[in-house]
């Protein structure tokens, strides 16, 4: 460059495509105006941390002494916006190269994709581009610089942003580069020294070099997750989570890693002690922040995590995003759903590591967060299998309060045993004193106590676990390891007084006269044992707890709901009763079957009408009592709809 062109101001029109960024950047690509601070301060750490690196071989740069940082200020009177950094600078051509063209190969290709209408304006984050994001707020843009190489000296670039620019030489400029924003009349709010220092506060904290605002410094929190874990204190763990979480407790688990395939991610995880969600205090927002080299990205992201973990706070860096990704980007970006699916199986292997080393720890993390592990199963296929492993339920061979897992049921599982099973109930206390259990109970199999609404959709979701299908005790068609054996058993006592197979087949088939479209078969039990009657689902495709909550939640359209078959014990008093009442008093016998039937309704969740039968209970007990013993029961119309309890 010779020396007239050296002292020469001269006017230049920006490169064609600039001007085509300039107008996307301006209008299309960033939807919060207040990203341009961020661009800048990435762009002057970058710089820094270049000189940095450039002076570890080159001893003789400009101002060696400067110390290496960002220093902010505004003039509310003048309307402007000041950022200083001391870092590598420019020369006159690298100001032209990096702000008047753009030299990226793939720009051309992506504003011709742009243009044919093949591509989202929001990708353009991603060609480094961050700087002319100081036109959204500036009317004129001005740049002074100086590189690093102590025989060059400085210049000044400066634009309105409209289609050209100007470079001039001027003396006495110290290493670095010094950004001027005249700002707009409607952006008079970013010469506001409160405003600016929360925005730093939010997408900044993390730089690594000081950054004052008007000579005070505001980035005063380490970046913890970039450090060793052996450096760190748990006291600086705790006073980071709560900086980051908005927290004023310590955390009950944390996850510190770092992994350099196939991604570069480096994370700093925690799970608060308290489930606010379990209060009813609305859905908890995710708390994971996302960075790239220490720069926001995306606070409080929805596209890094599964919603389901939504709980946890903390921090996800990863040098491989680009660093001007747009928050559209983000959701369509392949690379995001990578550094999702290995930050969620990093962190389901750190819960599965705590189970076992730490069993009293992930029983308190599971009795606070194991509904949002449940929520997972149900909507994230691809994690299901890890997730499986980290339930909890109550089981017919744990004591009242204390939790197993499949793993654990698996181990204690007869060698007959082909299947998983279990039973959902409002506690542990109405399922034993139920019908379904009684079966499982006199040939001592483990049955596990769903006691949570959503559980047997888990159930339902996860299917089978270990190679062992998951089956409810509610099930009709459901094949106990013992019952095909029994049949060939010796008696080893005296009889128990039964209906024969003709007897209870004929009752079994009146019933269901009686009983019409209420259900779909009666017949005779092979289960029960000290119960009347049961209500089971002849299929497999909706338990009865999962009916009810449907239709609780006016959802019972969504999916085809199947009609009910009633089980009868043949040995119980009451049903051999009802076989003999029905020869005497055949209206009275219909007005037990129905009661029967409602009664295993209740115990199966699944309520007729309450009046209905609250009537006919009491037509029932004065009938028992004596007081009407010759008078008339008056016939009901049968209810062909059970309702939601």
């Amino acid at each position: 460059m010779n020396a007239e062109a050296q002292t020469t101001v001269e006017t230049r029109e920006f490169q064609a495509e600039v001007k085509k960024i300039l107008d996307i950047v301006i209008h299309s690509l960033y939807t919060e105006r207040e990203i341009f601070l961020r661009e800048l301060i990435s762009n002057s750490a970058d710089a820094l941390e270049r000189y940095r690196h450039q002076s570890l071989t080159e001893q003789n740069g400009a101002d060696p002494d400067l110390p290496l940082e960002i220093k902010i200020a505004v003039d509310k009177d003048a309307k402007t916006l000041t950022i200083t950094d001391t870092g590598i600078g420019m020369d006159r051509g690298e100001l032209e190269a990096n702000l008047g063209t753009i030299a990226h190969s793939g720009t051309k290709t992506f504003l011709s994709q742009l243009a044919e209408g093949g591509k989202d304006v929001n990708l353009i984050g991603q060609f480094g581009v961050g700087f002319y994001a100081a036109f959204m707020v500036a009317g004129k843009v001005r740049v002074s610089s100086r590189s690093f190489r102590q025989e060059e000296p400085g210049h000044v670039w400066e634009s309105d942003g409209a289609g050209s620019y100007t470079i001039a030489p001027a003396s006495d400029l110290p290493r670095g580069t010094s950004i001027v924003l005249e700002l707009k009349d409607d952006a008079e709010e970013f010469a506001d020294p409160e405003r600016i220092k929360r925005i730093i506060k939010q997408y900044s904290s993390f730089v690594p070099f000081p950054i004052s605002l008007d000579a005070e410094t505001v980035n005063t929190v380490q970046a913890l997750w970039t450090k060793s874990k052996s450096e760190i204190k748990d006291e600086e763990y705790t006073e980071f989570y709560k900086f980051v979480g908005n927290a004023f407790d310590e955390p009950l688990l944390r996850l510190h890693f770092d992994t350099d395939a196939p991604l570069a991610i480096k994370a700093l995880l925690f799970v608060p002690k308290e489930n606010f969600e379990k209060y009813g205090l609305g859905r908890t927002e995710p708390g994971v922040n996302l960075y790239c080299q220490r720069v926001l990205i995306e606070q409080h992201s929805k596209t890094i995590l599964p919603e389901w973990l939504r709980f946890l706070k903390g921090v996800i860096d990863s040098e491989d995003l680009p660093l001007n990704i747009s928050r559209q980007a983000l959701q369509d970006s392949s690379l995001v759903r990578k550094i999702n699916t290995v930050v969620t199986k990093r962190f389901l292997k750190h819960l599965e590591e705590t189970a076992k080393n730490d069993a009293p720890t992930y029983e308190t993390f599971w009795r606070d967060f194991g509904y949002f592990l449940k929520e997972g199963i149900v909507s994230d296929f691809g994690h299901r299998e890890g997730l499986g492993k980290l339930l909890r339920f109550e089981s017919s061979t744990t004591e009242a309060g204390k939790m197993t897992s499949l793993t654990d049921y698996l181990g204690r599982m007869k060698e007959e045993q082909k299947d998983i099973y279990y039973i959902h109930g409002a506690n542990r206390e109405a399922i034993e004193a139920g019908p379904y259990i009684e079966a499982f109970r006199k040939r001592d199999l483990e049955v596990i106590y769903t006691m949570d609404p959503i559980d047997d959709f888990v159930m339902g979701h996860l299917a089978e676990f270990e190679g062992k299908k998951l089956v409810s005790a509610d099930r009709g068609d459901i094949e106990l390891p013992e019952l095909a054996e029994e049949k060939d058993k010796p008696e080893q006592k005296e009889p128990e007084k039964e209906l024969d197979k003709a007897e209870a087949t004929d009752l079994a088939a009146w019933m269901k006269d009686v009983l019409g479209e209420r259900v779909k078969e009666v017949k005779e039990s092979k289960r029960l044992e000290g119960s009347p009657a049961m209500i089971v689902n002849p299929d497999a495709f909706m338990t009865s707890s999962m009916e009810r909550i449907m239709r609780a939640s006016g959802r019972q359209g969504d999916m085809p709901i199947s009609a009910k078959n009633l089980e009868i014990n043949a040995r119980h008093p009451l049903i051999m009763g009802l076989a003999a009442l029905r020869q005497k008093d055949e209206t009275f016998a219909k007005t037990v079957a129905e009661q029967i039937l409602d009664n295993a309704m209740v115990q199966a969740g699944l309520l007729i009408e309450p009046r209905d039968m609250v009537e006919r209970t009491y037509r029932i007990l004065e009938r028992a009592v004596g007081g009407a013993e010759d008078a008339p029961v008056k016939d009901e119309p049968i209810k062909s709809e059970p309702q939601a309890e």
